[in-house]
């Protein structure tokens, strides 16, 4: 049973009268504190005891910042920041304006900023996906959208191969990047230059990725094909709010899956009380 459920089940219990309240948050944050541990420990820098400290240091390092405090207001302020640059520089009816967003070095600091989890613990749900993988024995795994390439280390630390695909030749360098500083080797796709190879992933990440599609039913098919048979899609496909991230363009999903159902993408797992996300399996033959 994975995490989410493991979650809807100990609330009912409550809501059934079978549990205290005060008990099942405890083990909720018992079982969220383990999740957050293994984020950490694939992601903390060495000599390194606080999470938003080392990634504010790895940062600032990548872009020669000395100032530490300079680029903890960066990534602050990032969600405005971009907020602000969409509105002022792209052009909603135009693809390359669109997808021309993705090299803003602002995401870097909106993401490291994110993944620090001060305040949302949404990029645990990466670990969720891990747990996913081992339990089915993914050996072969791809981060779609794999931003600045943190979900990627996480699986990297638990020993399975992992490559990286983005639009983002900005966030492409800056993963690279990390994953050189320990000497780890990283497969990355600039999906500008180069199409995935088919039927070679036993799972594919794209953690907080649809929403920013300009054609996300295309974009299941090219996914599709680049799993093996009986492979995996662990995704998050749901309207986004708009207000504060005007970069998450796409209202309306229902094509997405229709083609999803069309190709042999069944839904087989969904997580209906922490993220969100839902788990795919390509049908076989």
């Amino acid at each position: 049973m994975y995490l989410p459920d493991r979650l809807r089940a100990l609330w009912h219990g409550v809501e059934a009268g079978r549990s205290a309240a005060h008990n099942a948050q405890t083990e909720q944050e018992r079982l969220l504190g383990d999740y957050q541990t293994q984020w950490t420990a694939a992601l903390l820098q060495p000599n390194e005891a606080d999470l938003r400290t080392s990634l504010v240091r790895e940062v600032a390092r990548y872009y020669g910042i000395a100032d530490l405090a300079e680029v903890e207001r960066r990534c602050t302020s990032a969600v405005g920041d971009m907020r602000n640059e969409w509105h002022e520089r792209i052009d909603p009816q135009q693809r390359a304006s669109i997808e021309s967003f993705c090299d803003s070095a602002t995401y870097i600091y909106d993401l490291m900023g994110w993944h620090s989890l001060q305040g949302d613990n949404g990029p645990l749900a990466y670990v969720l996906g891990l747990e996913i993988a081992q339990a089915r024995g993914v050996r072969q795994c791809l981060d779609f959208g794999s931003g600045v390439g943190s979900g990627a280390l996480l699986f990297d630390h638990a020993g399975i191969d992992v490559s990286l695909a983005d639009i983002s030749t900005t966030m492409l360098d800056f993963a690279r990047w990390r994953f050189a500083q320990p000497q780890r080797p990283a497969t990355c796709y600039n999906l500008h230059q180069s199409a995935l190879p088919s039927g070679h992933f036993d799972m594919i990440l794209a953690m907080d990725v649809f929403e920013h599609l300009v054609d996300p039913a295309a974009t299941v098919e090219e996914l599709h094909r680049a799993l093996r048979p009986g492979g995996l899609l662990f995704a998050r496909i749901q309207v986004e709010d708009a207000g504060e991230h005007p970069q998450h363009i796409v209202r309306d999903f229902e094509p997405t899956f229709a083609r999803m159902r069309e190709i042999g993408l069944n839904e087989v797992w969904r997580d209906t009380w922490v993220w969100g996300h839902q788990l795919f399996e390509k049908r076989v033959g």
